[in-house]
Parts: C-alpha cells; sequence; structure tokens
C-alpha cells in the first residue's frame, strides 16, 4: 500500500526574526516581544494576534503513518531538536517513503509556514518540491498543486475550496464521534510554551493528527474507496494502538473521549 502520513504542526513566534523585522529593543525579554508583537496585529487588525506565517516557528511537528508495517503516531525528533532538525526530519520522510500527505488545513497554514522556515534554514527537499522536472509523474500528481493529491488537504477539499466553506477539526472529529481537541488549542500553544510545556504541546499535536487521521479514514468511506468492513478494521488497527499505549496519557484520555462519543 501507499505509505499515508497525516501530519500537523505546532507554532510559536519567531521571537528572533520579529527582533530583526520589527527593529526592537535587545533588551527586552523575549516574552515582552511576543507581547508587543501581539499588539501591534490586534491594531492592524482590528482585533487578531494572529501573526502572518513567516512569523512563525515551529517547535512541533507529528505524523500518524499507516502502511504495510501497521499504524504509527509519533512526534518528530527529540524533544529538545532544534526546528531545523524536526523541519529536515520531516522532508527526509518524504524523500524515503514519497507517502501520500494529509491534512487539515495543511495547503493554508502548515506547508506554508514549513516553506517559509526551510527557505530560512537552507533545508533540502527535492522530491517535495518536483514538478515534474524530475518525474514526469509529478507534472500530473505532486505536492505542491491545490488540486492535485499527493497532499490532501481535507478541510480545503471537503470546503470545495471555498474558504467561507471551511470548517475546523475540533468540530467536524467531534460531529463524526471521534475526541476532537484535548486539554489544548492553538491559542494556548504559546502560553504552554513559555510554561516550558513542550512536550504537552507534542501531545496535544499527537492527539490532533490522529484526530485528522479518523475524518480521513471516514472519508475514505465516503468516497467508496474502502469498504464498511474495510473502514471497520481501519478503526479496530487505531483502537489497538490506543490500548498498545494507554501508558500514555494523551492516547489513554483520547481512547475515553473515543468510548464516550
Amino acid at each position: 500500500m501507499t505509505p499515508i502520513l497525516v501530519f500537523d504542526i505546532e507554532t510559536i513566534p519567531d521571537i528572533a526574526g520579529l527582533r530583526k523585522l520589527q527593529d526592537i529593543d535587545a533588551g527586552m525579554s523575549d516574552d515582552a516581544v511576543a507581547e508587543l508583537v501581539f499588539q501591534r496585529r490586534r491594531q492592524q487588525t482590528n482585533g487578531s494576534d494572529f501573526l502572518p506565517l513567516h512569523q512563525h516557528k515551529v517547535i512541533a511537528i507529528s505524523c500518524v503513518m499507516r502502511n504495510d508495517d501497521g499504524l504509527k503516531a509519533w512526534s518528530l525528533g527529540k524533544i529538545d531538536d532544534s526546528e531545523k532538525e524536526i523541519i529536515q526530519r520531516f522532508f527526509d520522510g518524504i524523500e524515503r517513503y514519497t507517502p501520500q500527505l494529509i491534512s487539515w488545513n495543511g495547503g493554508g497554514f502548515d506547508l506554508p509556514v514549513l516553506h517559509y522556515r526551510s527557505l530560512v534554514h537552507g533545508i533540502a527537499a527535492p522530491k517535495y518540491w518536483d514538478m515534474g522536472e524530475d518525474d514526469r509523474d509529478y507534472k500530473w500528481n505532486n505536492y505542491i498543486s491545490r488540486y492535485h493529491m499527493r497532499h490532501l488537504d481535507l478541510m480545503d477539499l471537503l470546503a470545495l475550496y471555498q474558504a467561507r466553506a471551511n470548517a475546523p477539526l475540533d468540530q467536524i472529529a467531534q460531529l463524526c464521534g471521534f475526541p476532537g481537541k484535548l486539554g489544548m488549542d492553538g491559542s494556548q500553544v504559546w502560553p504552554a510554551y513559555q510554561r516550558g510545556e513542550l512536550a504537552a504541546i507534542r501531545d496535544y499535536c499527537e492527539t490532533d493528527v490522529m484526530n485528522t487521521y479518523l475524518v480521513y479514514l471516514r472519508f475514505q468511506l465516503m468516497k467508496g474507496t474502502i469498504t464498511p468492513a474495510g473502514y471497520a478494521e481501519e478503526e479496530k488497527i487505531v483502537r489497538a494502538f490506543l490500548t498498545e499505549n494507554v501508558g500514555q496519557e494523551h492516547w489513554r484520555l483520547f481512547g475515553e473521549g473515543w468510548k464516550l462519543a
């Protein structure tokens, strides 16, 4: 089977970059820099402090992989690895496995952020960027083009590429009977990072990709790619993974939340 790689990233403000771009006093603490930038952003946008994508820094990339070896969910790299190292691992995985990429809003957020940060760090990803120059098949189906399928942005496709029809993963997952977000959401990542809770952020990101994978399975059922029996078998594999990893708190809570749905 073609490997399926579901992914999600978590980010914080790129403090070092913001110091350069906004000429901020070198004596100001990182927390103060972030608060100043958020204030400026709210003034520019009439209330939103969400930063432009090139001003984000990646602190976690979590994945679910389904292939002939089974199902695996993890966060890339070690907890103290640099941003460059975890991003390089992501693109190295694409080089090695050429998987089907699955995301929720990956075309609108995750991948553009990864593009900008790869540019900053000088990260090479030739297979990912191939649009037919090296492999002619990639001219018609590559990771970059919006309507191609090597990267399937589920949110974008289900909304028929209409931004007004976009829906949040948390709500779609819950409506489908899956747990949805557990203990954290994107707006809480920066405060959690300030408190030194990177492990909790990685756990949260992992449950997000598992929600995405379960929604993807439901989409495959709707699309007719898998039969009801095949769908039930894939869900069984996910439940087995949760049982095997019940000792990890986030997977225990995920399994309990699914049971209650």
